[in-house]
């Protein structure tokens, strides 16, 4: 475990979904928009892992960089393309590395399901926990996975990691069991289970909530208590969050 004081780490609900890349254009799951996240003073950046077909982990929402599959290409096939501002897709090294070099905003790391299967899902698993051990990135990283049995295993691989579940369908006492640490559902799963939160917090789990871009909704989780909450307009909740305090 990093000798990280986790009190460095920025306390709000405000989770920006793939970084901050909005307002400014910039390419979603870029380094630039994990700096505009930290910039921005977000609690967390979020960014979604893949594995290639050699076995790297890499950093792009899509099972696509630009018309390459990843799934089924190497890492250096992959270098062939590039982001509209000159970076290459991130390794998930390379991100993490980013994002320790400062000690405010947290690194959500969104395990993608391999669309080959559970086996290379699992795998993408045993190699993400092996990576933030490496780098000593633990007091930094949370993870969030839609595949059940990926979340189980990166709890089993590291009992203290942060890992939260995405797809909805797990209720609160159940993810509990299984060593979760919070749930992380659309903000619609939460209306339509409307006593989750609640059983949830008795059960001292974490909730967040994404993808929540309106000021409504951004309230009504606010009104809940809800811990974290993921966004495409990161500097909109930022804003919320500081008349909601007052």
């Amino acid at each position: 475990m990093s000798h990280i004081s986790f009190a460095q780490f920025i306390q709000n609900q405000a989770i920006a979904h793939r970084g901050a890349w909005k307002v400014d254009g910039l390419p979603q799951n870029s380094l630039a928009s994990l700096h505009r996240a930290i910039e921005l003073g977000c609690a967390g950046s979020e960014f979604d892992v893949h594995i290639t077909k050699d076995d790297v982990l890499v950093v792009n929402h899509d099972a696509e960089f630009y018309g390459i599959d990843i799934a089924t290409a190497t890492y250096a096939e992959l270098l062939a393309k590039k982001h509209p501002n000159g970076e290459s897709i991130p390794t998930a090294e390379e991100y993490l590395r980013e994002g320790m070099k400062q000690q405010k905003t947290k690194l959500i790391f969104e395990l993608k399901t391999s669309k080959l299967g559970k086996e290379r899902t699992l795998y993408s698993a045993d190699l993400a926990v092996q990576l933030v051990k490496k780098l000593g990135a633990e007091a930094w990283v949370e993870y969030i996975a839609f595949d059940y049995d990926a979340c189980k295993r990166l709890a089993e691989r590291d009992p203290n990691a942060k890992v939260y579940y995405l797809n909805g369908d797990i209720d609160p006492e159940q993810a509990k069991q299984d060593g979760l640490y919070g749930l992380d559902y659309h903000f619609s799963i939460y209306k339509k289970n409307p006593t989750w939160v609640k059983e949830a917090k008795s059960l001292g789990l974490v909730i967040n909530a994404w993808t929540v871009n309106t000021e409504d909704e951004m309230l009504v989780l606010l009104n809940q208590n809800a811990e974290f909450i993921t966004t495409d307009e990161p500097a909109l909740l930022l804003d919320v969050i500081q008349k909601h305090k007052k």
